[in-house]
């Protein structure tokens, strides 16, 4: 079992310490897609998955979800997050057992998600479907001072609902003068580049698990894609995710520093639990130069 950088209460005391902080916004990697995001106080939870749901649903059956990585804290014990994501109806995305603990510890949550995902989010969390603020490709809210804009994602292709209206996203979320791309569940599709680039984002948070059929579940970019992608639309740090979570479904990022290291691309491999400071547009604390 691989241990986090930090988790409960050395997780928490490490938020806490810089909650105050009035300079750029910091980052941390929970694992799989989950990154909670601080800026000026305030906290948004991107994509979490923090509960053994999906362990315990497939533990009986041929495709075993064999927990890879320890859980960095107990979604109860963050009673101070503002606005959560889902980019996507997956489980390791929309985790009842995660969301449901926010939403008792937060009783003003902002929670954003897919609007065609509106009807099976309030289902899969027993609430009032008018809850959620449903986004769509090219449409964008501000809730406790991040405004959050949907871009499509292809999980593994660009799927929408009877009306038009995209299943899977992405989010570009600006804390400020800064921006910050969380990919979602994506692999790459014709004009991502040219619709991600005017966002300038300061970080892009990449899954790399790739796609192989024998897995039986939609795939994501490989780690010199998620490289490229990050290239290509100017980011100036690119984080690799969506690994190291469940055995059946991973992948080393050592493919994606090569390609990064090799096109020039800056980069943070960050250890679960760990923090990624952003002090001022262009520059990352601990970041390669």
């Amino acid at each position: 079992m691989i241990h986090p950088l930090q988790k409960d209460d050395a997780f928490l005391a490490d938020v806490a310490a810089t909650r105050g902080e009035a300079d750029g916004f910091r980052l941390w990697w929970l694992g799989q897609s989950g990154f909670l995001v601080q800026w000026r106080g305030r906290h948004l939870l991107l994509d979490p998955y923090l509960s053994d749901s999906l362990t315990k649903k497939y533990a009986a059956t041929d495709k075993p979800h064999v927990r890879m990585t320890e859980r960095v804290v107990d979604p109860a014990r963050l009673g101070f997050v503002d606005v959560v994501t889902s980019s996507h109806n997956h489980t390791d995305h929309l985790d009842a057992e995660t969301l449901a603990p926010l939403l008792q510890a937060n009783p003003d949550l902002v929670l954003v998600v897919p609007e065609a995902n509106r009807a099976f989010v309030a289902e899969r969390l027993g609430i009032d479907p008018a809850g959620p603020v449903g986004l769509d490709d090219a449409a964008d809210v501000e809730a406790a001072g991040f405004l959050i804009a949907g871009v499509p994602a292809a999980h593994e292709q660009i799927e929408r609902d009877e009306r038009g209206r995209c299943r899977h996203l992405g989010y570009v979320v600006r804390c400020g003068p800064f921006a910050l791309y969380h990919a979602g569940d994506c692999a790459p599709y014709d004009g991502q580049a040219d619709r991600l680039r005017p966002f300038a984002a300061d970080v892009a948070l990449l899954p790399i698990n790739g796609r192989a059929p024998e897995r039986r579940v939609p795939g994501n970019f490989t780690g010199p894609e998620a490289a490229r992608l990050a290239r290509d639309i100017g980011a100036r740090v690119a984080v690799p995710c969506h690994y190291e979570m469940f055995e059946f479904n991973t992948a080393s990022p050592d493919a994606f520093v090569a390609e990064a290291s090799r096109i020039g691309q800056r980069f943070r491999v960050m250890r679960c639990g760990e923090k990624l400071v952003i002090i001022e547009q262009g520059g990352a604390s601990g970041a390669p130069p």
